[in-house]
């Protein structure tokens, strides 16, 4: 034991030597007795207080001392009478009074009666009945009588300087007005007091000096050897270090980043395209018709500044409305309409990275092996799994030979580099056949999750861009990536900036945030 408190003493600071000294021979000392006496300010008494608490060396009482006086307000009620007071003392006579003449026929004031109908219910004073306020038989009873909220606020008028305390008979009407706003004011004093527990009194038994301490060597105590008569703290090398969190990624960032690595490790190029889109590359190019309800106002945001874009070339503008109206020679009858180059003008937020696939191959001369990752737009209700912005990645091959084998393989190795086992089920999307989900399998939940969607691109996509190798494309969802690896339940927790769960996440995943 002797030997622990030798250690624990050489370790303690001089002002927690100081502090404890004074203690030793005034139990009873203030923290403003300790510093007066210590030559230490308040602030360095409390930081070695709270050190030698930490250390079970003393104990350090707190108490908050509140003290209670009317505001302005409650100044003005003391005098005047509450407003459902001054309500009462009219439907006294009246009886009655209809809800829009309150304010005139009482004095009261617009803001206040209307505070004062909850009160006077709430006290059973009145009632109200087809927008007419009348008074109960409680509340005509109580016209002679003083409540105990307003025996209050004559306490409080009467005492000015404030009141700390109040008799049993007033801690109700105490109650009351705390629970109106503007009447009381509370002034707070909070005072400290110390006591010295038996690890403390061991301190003070075995006995120490207080001597300044040296944490750190100037050049010229080294060099005229002042520093051999020096006295040394010494430190405690098993001490826990606190936790330190360092600036790092954002999660949503990370899986990018991630994601982005290894299609450039499989030998993609990558191309980022617009937030703003034409009509024509967001959805003409895909075949997608221009009366599909995906182009509706409530699922597209269509942008008024610009309110139109360009269209490409002529003759791939030409080729697009022949596919969509009756084929192109593409195989297919088309959508059978007349498609409208104003429509494909429109401005949008692009609602998809896919159009990114189309244009690129639009400028491009196979073989292509291209990914894009960005931010798309949709109009959709914020919930648990919905936002009206999120993130999706695309890729896409094409090439002489490639297949829907050649898909499946790449998709494969794709999700196995994210660190999944993947399965495929038939699906069907409109700009692809054939077309598939992937799955990946969650061992924690025993079952298997669908994460995105792909498929060789339709001749009518292919046909108007020029291009007659064939094109496998694929995606998913960042976000419910996300979910997945973090294990988050709700979509909105990746953008709340919530630190807490920001930090948690940094120390579970290591290295990787």
């Amino acid at each position: 034991m002797s030997e622990d408190i030798k250690k624990t003493i050489n370790e303690l600071h001089i002002y927690e030597k100081k502090l404890l000294k004074e203690l030793e021979a005034n139990p009873k000392a203030t923290p403003e007795e300790i510093a007066e006496n210590t030559g230490m300010d308040i602030k360095s008494v409390m930081s070695a207080a709270g050190s030698l608490a930490s250390k079970d060396i003393i104990d350090v009482d707190k108490e908050v001392e509140e003290t209670y006086s009317l505001t302005e307000d409650g100044l003005k009620y003391a005098d005047e009478g509450l407003p459902e007071r001054r309500i009462l003392d009219v439907l006294a006579e009246k009886k009655q009074i209809h809800m829009k003449d309150l304010s005139s026929e009482t004095g009261v004031d617009k803001k206040e009666a209307n505070i004062a109908i909850g009160w006077l219910r709430r006290k059973n004073w009145a009632q109200i009945d087809k927008g007419v306020v009348n008074i109960t038989d409680f509340g005509k009873e109580f016209t002679s009588k003083v409540g105990v909220d307003e025996k209050v606020l004559d306490y409080l008028k009467t005492n000015a300087d404030g009141v700390k305390l109040f008799t049993d008979d007033l801690k109700d009407g105490f109650k009351k007005l705390a629970g109106r706003k503007n009447i009381l004011n509370v002034k707070k004093e909070t005072s400290h007091s110390f006591n010295i527990l038996p690890k403390g009194e061991d301190i003070l038994n075995e006995g120490f000096t207080i001597q300044k301490q040296a944490t750190q060597l100037t050049h010229q105590q080294l060099k005229d050897g002042e520093w051999k008569s020096l006295q040394y703290r010494p430190y405690d090398i098993n001490a826990e270090a606190p936790v330190f969190f360092a600036g790092k990624k954002h999660p949503l960032r990370v899986i990018i980043d991630e994601i982005r690595e290894i299609f450039l490790n499989m030998g993609f190029s990558e191309d980022k395209g617009s937030y703003v889109e034409s009509a024509f590359w967001n959805f003409d190019s895909l075949f997608q018709p221009q009366d599909h309800a995906a182009r509706e106002m409530q699922d597209t945001f269509y942008l008024k500044n610009p309110l139109t874009c360009d269209l490409p070339d002529d003759n791939l503008v030409k080729l697009t409305a022949e596919t969509h109206e009756n084929g192109g020679g593409t195989g297919s009858i088309g959508w059978q309409y007349d498609w409208n180059e104003d429509i494909a003008r429109q401005s949008v937020l692009r609602t998809h990275t896919t159009g990114i696939s189309t244009k690129h191959l639009f400028e491009h001369e196979p073989p292509i092996k291209m990914f894009s990752v960005g931010r798309v737009f949709r109009r959709e209700t914020f919930d648990y799994k919905h936002l009206p912005e999120f993130h999706q990645v695309e890729g896409l091959v094409c090439d002489e030979k490639i297949s829907f084998q050649n898909l499946l393989g790449t998709l494969k190795e794709f999700y196995k580099k994210l660190g999944f086992e993947v399965r495929f089920r038939p699906a069907y999307f409109p700009y692809t056949y054939l077309s598939t989900e992937t799955e990946i399998y969650l061992e924690e939940k025993e079952s298997w999750i669908e994460l995105g969607g792909a498929g060789m691109f339709r001749p009518e996509v292919l046909k108007p861009l020029g291009i007659t190798q064939p094109a496998l494309a694929f995606g998913l969802g960042i976000e419910r990536l996300a979910m997945i690896r973090y294990d988050v339940s709700d979509i909105r927790m990746l953008y709340k900036s919530d630190i807490k769960w920001l930090r948690e996440l940094n120390l579970a995943n290591g290295v990787k945030l």
